[in-house]
């Protein structure tokens, strides 16, 4: 430690900062620190950052408040060492010959993540002038933290960087500067949840205070003033508190920390916010903090504060037995003082108190011991990811972030960027195809070649996170079939496979109504019928619009004799209103089916596994046949989608409710007995379920039936199901 004493001292900074800088650690850590010190120091020079505070002040500001994390020498000389890069490329390539491949590595994080600047301060000037649509704005910003953790190896990467912001706002505090409330807005959005989600505390309090009084600074001096106002009440009582819970611990042989905690004037205000209170109805503007020893300690004390005050109902939180997401544990509870004002008490062991005051730091510098060379590894960075599940509170649609979340977390997730600085996120193996069909399927069809971080690129590059996709594209034509051969590895996501083989379902429908117009306007001048309204002819037919027309005469769907007589007026030969909706069902949707992307298609459900809602289903074009809807798990279709990838077509249930009926295959199997057959047919007569056809075999014994059913869903199906299977002597009943 004297070595870097001595470094500080010699130039001219606070004489407490080598001894915090230093704080725990060997001899020999404590020199390589000062040597950082050193090398910093003149590289640095007089160099001021873009916030007008100098470089050199910067880093030795950011290793302070890691030392104070308890972090290791590299994590503290990487701090020190932060804009080296920047300022020196040579010294940047001595980094891990003199301080170690582990600084190295911290360093180039730290460098990597400052590519994000530009992006996140784009994104808080657009929301301060309203530039944006609100929502589009809060979905990138979300993408943004999850960028910005997948860009790091390092755990202690992000907490350098969230130190990095600290020490900023610290600056602008002591001096005002321009850019300070773009800063502070970008605070809230992106650094000070990060710090929540990681559980340290100590600095997420700092951030959310100093941007809090940057951007509403009337607001904050209210708030202050209220807090100033009942100080001197406040820290007698608080005194009194602390002496009468320490003595009553004492007396039951309870060793015990009692202080009064310092209120964090920004949550003040959004709890004022959300809950509409006045400030006298903040119930832990008065607080107090109990750390024991031990679990049972903690009850104890709960005890003791609930016998001395006055609980509050409804503010009690046991975080002991039901921890937060983020492994948080403590008691909280509110009680009411003689006086009528609240009291708000936190109850927690020494190891809680740690995760709580510098969470996942405090996991990091426990777990790996703060070993040498230590990068956070595999597992350190899953215990890291633990604490950020409470990131989920923040989202609004909880499905989206399980799905987007569960992919950051194993880093099966890319983020890469738009020329105009738009964070795209998409699943690890994705190609510049698939990110032009996620920004917009007429770019994916378009496009022609794309452009990696300004370098051309092949279409089936695999793309890594930060880089910038730039695509080129033709003025009109569209995607290449290509595209959807497995072995060329165009397309890695399922969303842009789908487009690119409902293009081709589109093209192949545009030339059947082609076809099918020109049929229909040959046969109409073989008439003399030149000029006639084939709408009206349509809608005399059954077919809800003309195309349906089209489409049925180029299917050979089309009863002629009948368009004749429409075609002249004349009512069709023969016609019943049953004789024209069979003409037209195959053009419509039947039972509820949607093509997605596209209409108009012809669709029959697939005999072989005879699908029925709710079952996930695919389409497969057939050649003359319209589109066959399977299951997704029918082996027919599997082996025709692996065949023809280019003719599946993704399908959807529609309005199932009023959609009919739909066959199934039911099979029973029984200890064949007199009075089976009649007991199943029982079955099917309550529960109005009409039977097509039954196919029964029996043998030593043993009966199989296979009965073809028409039912309105799988809901109907299962509790049929449900009451064969209760029908003595039946084994099992299933679902064919």
């Amino acid at each position: 430690m004297v070595s870097v004493v001595h470094s500080i001292a010699a130039q001219g900074e606070d004489p407490h900062s080598p001894h915090l800088l230093a704080d725990a650690l060997e001899a020999r850590e404590s020199d390589r620190l000062a040597d950082a010190l050193d090398f910093a120091r003149r590289i640095y020079a007089e160099a001021n950052l873009g916030s007008g505070e100098g470089i050199w002040s910067h880093a030795l500001g950011i290793a302070l408040i890691i030392a104070g994390l308890k972090l290791d020498a590299d994590s503290r000389i990487a701090a020190l060492l932060f804009a080296v890069p920047a300022r020196d490329e040579r010294a940047a390539e001595t980094l891990e010959a003199r301080f170690g491949a582990d600084v190295a590595r911290l360093v180039r994080g730290m460098s990597n993540l400052n590519r994000l600047r530009p992006i996140t301060r784009g994104f808080a000037a657009a929301d301060r002038v309203g530039g944006k649509n609100t929502q589009e704005t809060r979905a990138q910003v979300e993408i943004l933290r999850k960028m910005l953790l997948a860009m790091v190896e390092d755990i202690r990467v992000v907490l350098l960087r969230l130190a990095s912001r600290t020490q900023t706002l610290r600056h602008y505090a002591a001096h005002p500067g321009d850019l300070r409330v773009e800063v502070a807005r970008e605070t809230l959005e992106l650094y000070s949840p990060l710090a929540n989600r990681l559980g340290v505390w100590e600095l997420k309090w700092e951030l959310e205070d100093l941007s809090f009084r940057f951007l509403h600074p009337d607001t904050y001096k209210k708030i202050a003033k209220m807090l100033d106002e009942t100080r001197l009440e406040r820290e007698q009582f608080i005194a009194a508190a602390i002496e009468r819970v320490k003595r009553e611990l004492a007396e039951l042989g309870i060793a015990a920390e009692v202080y009064g905690r310092p209120k964090h004037i920004y949550s003040i205000w959004n709890k004022m916010r959300k809950k509409n209170l006045a400030f006298t109805d903040v119930y832990d503007v008065r607080a107090l903090r109990v750390i024991v020893d031990s679990v049972k300690d903690c009850y104890t004390a709960l005890g003791i504060v609930h016998n001395l005050w006055t609980p509050i109902s409804k503010e009690f939180d046991d975080y002991i037995s039901n921890p937060k997401s983020n492994d948080y544990r403590s008691l909280h509870t509110a009680v009411r003082c003689p006086d009528g004002r609240s009291l708000e008490v936190q109850i927690r062991t020494w190891e809680m108190h740690r995760h709580a005051e510098l969470g996942v730091a405090a996991h990091w510098r426990y777990k790996e011991g703060g070993q040498q060379g230590a990068s956070g590894g595999y597992d350190a960075k899953i215990a890291w990811l633990r604490q950020l599940l409470t990131w989920k509170e923040e989202v609004a649609d909880s499905s989206d972030w399980v799905r987007h979340y569960k992919k950051a977390a194993l880093d099966e997730t890319v983020y890469v960027l738009t020329p105009q600085g738009r964070v795209i996120d998409l699943p690890h193996g994705a190609t510049p195809l698939d990110f032009a069909y996620r920004v917009h399927s007429d770019l994916g069809h378009r496009c022609r070649g794309a452009k990696i971080d300004g370098a051309l690129s092949p279409l089936n590059t695999v793309l890594k996170t930060g880089q910038r996709v730039e695509i080129v594209t033709a003025k009109q034509g569209g995607p290449s079939r290509d595209w959807l051969s497995t072995a060329n590895n165009y397309l890695c996501t399922k969303n842009a496979r789908v487009k690119v083989r409902q293009w081709f379902a589109s093209q192949a429908l545009e030339e059947t109504l082609g076809e099918g117009k020109a049929l229909i306007a040959r046969e109409l001048q073989r008439l003399g019928q030149g000029v006639a309204n084939v709408e009206e002819i349509a809608k005399r037919l059954g077919f809800a619009k003309a195309d349906d027309l089209f489409i049925a005469a180029a299917r050979n769907e089309l009863n002629l004799r009948q368009f004749q007589a429409s075609a002249r007026g004349e009512p069709p030969a023969g016609a019943t209103p049953e004789m024209a909706v069979a003409v037209r069902r195959p053009a419509e949707e039947p039972k509820g089916i949607l093509i997605v992307g596209v209409d108009r298609l012809l669709t029959q459900l697939a005999r072989c596994c005879k699908p029925a809602p709710p079952d996930a289903i695919e389409g497969f074009v057939t050649r003359g046949k319209g589109v066959s809807i399977h299951r997704v798990d029918c082996p027919n279709f599997q082996h025709l989608a692996a065949r023809h990838p280019e003719r599946v077509i993704e399908t959807e249930w529609g309005n199932a409710e009023t959609a009919g009926l739909f066959a199934a295959d039911i099979i029973v199997d029984a200890h064949d007995r007199q009075g089976l057959l009649r007991d199943i047919s029982e079955i099917f007569a309550k529960g109005k379920i009409n039977v097509t056809d039954v196919n029964t075999q029996s043998r030593q014994g043993k009966a199989r039936m296979v009965f073809t059913v028409e039912v309105k869903n799988l809901t109907q199906l299962q509790r049929t199901l449900d009451l064969i299977h209760e029908i003595k002597g039946v084994v099992a009943a299933r679902r064919g």
